[in-house]
């Protein structure tokens, strides 16, 4: 794997989705995230999520390889990544089951005006840090609450912290401030902090993500 995502190094601009593209074909995973206690953890919390608020639709922005997913209790589920290789996996992965469906994610080629793709939550677990690009970050905010329409849910570190080199595939931002930029209509109204939470981004097994849970504005 690290041999064909060296090539992102010698190039003079990053590309998440070709860097994701290039780490799933080369047999890389969603990361430590998506498995072991912290996968355990997250799974508890939404599980607990949808069973409370009666939610029917989920649709999550960034479904990765789908080991998150099968701790998942979902009545009907839409998973979107940018990886063409991953969103096959997840299809066969998935095959036999009738309430999960899987799209490929192109942010240029995804405009909803028939509300097709609408959920009563729209979810993204680990991925904003990943998108290092100003412009693929924003629009993807914008496109994950379009589509929600009840609840959107965040698992993310809710801070700002410097990329380590230009060609890092993280970077950290107070995503909070965006989502009141960009959602106006929507508020914050919960957060859940990780169970296994560490300042240190790099401890194994634990993370600096939290749960943050929005919902629509009350019309006056």
């Amino acid at each position: 794997m690290l041999q064909k995502i060296k090539i992102f190094f010698n190039r003079k601009t990053f590309n998440s989705k070709e860097y994701w593209e290039a780490r799933y074909t080369s047999g890389g995973n969603s990361g430590s995230g998506s498995y072991g206690r912290l996968a355990v953890f997250k799974a508890q919390i939404l599980n607990k999520f949808v069973s409370e608020k009666n939610v029917h639709t989920i649709i999550e922005f960034g479904c990765g390889d789908g080991n998150q997913l099968s701790m998942a209790e979902y009545p009907k589920y839409i998973g979107l990544d940018v990886s063409k290789a991953i969103i096959q996996t997840c299809i066969k992965k998935f095959q036999g089951d009738s309430k999960k469906s899987f799209f490929l994610y192109d942010q240029s080629c995804f405009q909803d005006n028939g509300k097709i793709f609408s959920s009563d939550v729209s979810m993204s677990l680990d991925v904003l840090y990943h998108l290092t690009e100003k412009e693929v970050y924003e629009t993807y905010l914008k496109q994950l609450f379009s589509c929600a329409l009840k609840f959107v849910i965040i698992y993310a570190p809710n801070v700002n912290i410097a990329r380590s080199s230009p060609f890092s595939h993280e970077f950290y931002r107070k995503f909070s401030d965006d989502v009141e930029r960009l959602a106006p209509e929507w508020e914050l109204f919960e957060v859940i902090e990780n169970e296994y939470k560490s300042q240190n981004r790099y401890e194994e097994n634990c993370s600096i993500a939290d749960f943050y849970f929005y919902r629509k504005k009350e019309s006056n």
